[in-house]
């Protein structure tokens, strides 16, 4: 019989199915079942049996920390916070139920912004080594969105790339025609030389190609839906 808290990890996990959840409990964040596994695996940290589930845990003062090692091991990871505090629920109707936990971010190689991942250090706690675990964000770290468009008449192929650094705001776009190799788009690519990468579901077969044999080189790229009829 699984508890209250564990129905409400398995609804959000059926919501987010390819991210490991931090499950925000108490003054811990946790993660759950094969969530868990790779977690302890990744981070070097213990994980055991709780209930129905595997389960391991990490501080929450830590949680930057562990959020961008799993990160850098290619993990998209979500965070999942209590929305409710100890003393509104205490003062409530509801005081004896389950908190109430919603995500409140997902994080990739190409987002690690935000409060969870980029904290405030202050100038006592640099001094005291509080902060030495803080790994800062390399100075080119883009989301790269690609898009394309084939002309049947005239045989003509538009490339769209759109490039955004979400840590500094910088943003590259370009449109451009390309040809059966898509070695513009490929000069583009490794200009710009990105560190996770969209793509439409429809993408064309010799672009997804070119992708895959970039990816292997360079970066970890999600798996690409291979399209029909296009060139």
């Amino acid at each position: 019989m699984y508890t209250p808290l564990e129905h409400q990890v398995m609804e959000l996990k059926q919501q987010h199915r390819d991210a490991l959840l931090a499950v925000e409990c108490g003054y811990k964040y946790r993660f759950f079942g094969e969530d868990a596994e790779i977690a302890a695996k990744e981070l070097n940290i213990t994980c055991h049996l709780d209930h129905n589930f595997m389960t391991c845990s990490i501080p929450t003062h830590r949680l930057f920390v562990h959020v961008r090692r799993l990160v850098s091991h290619g993990h998209k990871v979500g965070v999942v916070k209590q929305t409710e505090t100890s003393a509104l629920k205490a003062s409530g109707s509801n005081r004896n139920a389950l908190f109430s936990r919603q995500l409140s971010a997902l994080y990739t190689k190409s987002t690690l912004v935000g409060e969870d991942v980029n904290p405030v250090c202050r100038v006592a706690d640099l001094e005291e080594g509080a902060c030495a675990d803080v790994v800062s964000d390399p100075p080119d770290s883009f989301l790269l969105c690609i898009s394309e468009s084939w002309d049947k008449l005239k045989k003509h192929l538009s490339m769209g790339v759109v490039a955004v650094q979400p840590s500094t705001g910088d943003v590259f776009l370009d449109c451009f025609p390309d040809g059966p190799s898509r070695s513009e788009l490929e000069s583009r690519i490794l200009k710009i030389n990105p560190v996770e990468v969209l793509v439409p579901s429809d993408l064309s077969e010799q672009t997804s190609k070119l992708l895959l044999s970039i990816a292997n080189a360079r970066f970890t790229s999600a798996p690409m839906t291979s399209p029909r009829g296009r060139p």
